[in-house]
This record gives structure tokens, sequence and C-alpha cells, in this order.
């Protein structure tokens, strides 16, 4: 992705967050040399993985196939083994309309997605056979409390204030229809890197590769290594 084009995809989301009433929290803003300049005080940052993550899966086509996320908070998995660390993450992230977001399942994070604004949140359920296939067997899901079985490729939509509860190893495509969503994402730690399994990715990878056109507005949180002068 083109450094001009996420930077244009910031604004647009800061924009889109502040007319539902949802604010960011201050390193959100912080400039590339805001972090030239930051100490050991903001590692928890880094080390969790905090901020923005935009993702067009190295196809170049975002409002496509791309995906925009703002991780709020999140926790280290060594570190709560040990005591030391919330078990918990956080995310807000934007789904818009004829933008899909990849098939995909977790092998250990427990999540609620959560409509918070705007359009209607669609989403397609899956069970992952043990073959990390597409099974055919029933999905069982709670919805704002309420058990539901469904059938395999079912969908469910939530308007907003509605959320979904999925359990580890249940595939789910989620798109947006009647307008963007803002979608809330309340989470066991989460670790990107190692807990998605993709059903027959799209694109290159998780992550995009950045052409820098132009300086950053705002960092990604793949960016803070080149920044942030205090990695350990």
């Amino acid at each position: 992705m083109k450094r001009s084009v996420i930077n244009d995809i910031m604004r647009d989301a800061v924009e889109f967050f502040q007319q539902q009433r949802f604010f960011l929290p201050p390193f959100a803003y912080w400039t590339p040399e805001d972090w030239r300049r930051k100490g050991p005080e903001v590692g928890d940052i880094v080390k969790n993985g905090l901020g923005w993550d935009i993702t067009d899966f190295g196809l170049d086509q975002f409002y496509r196939y791309g995906l925009l996320l703002f991780t709020l908070r999140n926790g280290s998995a060594a570190e709560w083994r040990q005591g030391r660390s919330k078990p918990y993450c956080e995310k807000v992230m934007i789904a818009e309309p004829g933008q899909e977001h990849q098939t995909h399942f977790h092998q250990k994070k427990l999540e609620d997605i959560i409509n918070r604004g705007g359009g209607q949140l669609v989403i397609r359920l899956y069970n992952a056979s043990p073959e990390n296939e597409l099974a055919d067997t029933p999905v069982r899901i709670n919805v704002d409390g309420v058990w539901r079985t469904l059938a395999a490729g079912d969908v469910v939509r939530l308007d907003p204030g509605e959320s979904i509860t999925l359990t580890t190893r249940i595939y789910h495509k989620i798109w947006a229809e009647g307008g963007r969503v803002m979608m809330g994402e309340v989470s066991t730690i989460n670790d990107d890197a190692a807990d998605n399994f993709f059903y027959q990715m799209i694109g290159t990878g998780r992550f995009s590769t950045v052409e820098e056109d132009e300086e950053p507005l705002y960092l990604l949180f793949s960016d803070y290594p080149k920044y942030y002068q205090h990695l350990s």
C-alpha cells in the first residue's frame, strides 16, 4: 500500500469515529517525531501491538479486500501466564460496504464482535473441520446472551448495539450492508502474528508492504520498530 493511501484512510477513519462519538486515545495521534522522543514508559504500546493496523492483503484494493483496525488495549500471553498482564483485548474497526473481511478463525482467541453503529453487520459462519476445511456441522453461537444453533454457512445480521460471541475454530466472514459500520471487538489476548487461520486467503498475507511515497500521518503498529528507539 502507498503511505499516502494509508494516511487518507486514517483521516477518513478519524472523521467517522468522531461522527459516531467514539474517541481514540492520545497515542493514536502521535507523529513519527513524537515516537522518536518517547522512552521506555510507552513500551507496552509497542510490545502489545496497540494502535493503527491497516491492510489490503497485498492486493492494492483496500475498499474491496482491506481492513482497518485500531487496537485500544491488549495483553501479553507470556506475561499473563506469569500473572503480570491483562487477559483481554479491545479493538475498533470499520467495515465498509462492498469490502470483504476474509474468512478466518482463531486457534486460541475468544471474541465478541459488536456493531457499534452505522449500517448492518453481516457474518457468515462455519465450524472448522479437523483438516481446517469448512465443516457442514451446525454452528453454536451466542447473540447478546441468547444461544442459537445455525446451519453451516448461515449468516447472522447484527444491527447497531447487537453483538455475537465466537469461540475458537469458528470460521467467520464479515461485511457491512446499508452503510459503513463501526465494529467493536472484545476478546481474550490477541496475537495477529500467530493465531489467525485464513481459509483460501486472497492476496499475499495479513500485513501489507508499505510504499513510502510520503511521510506517515500516524504510525501503523508495524512501523514502531523503525521510529521507536527503545525496543528491547
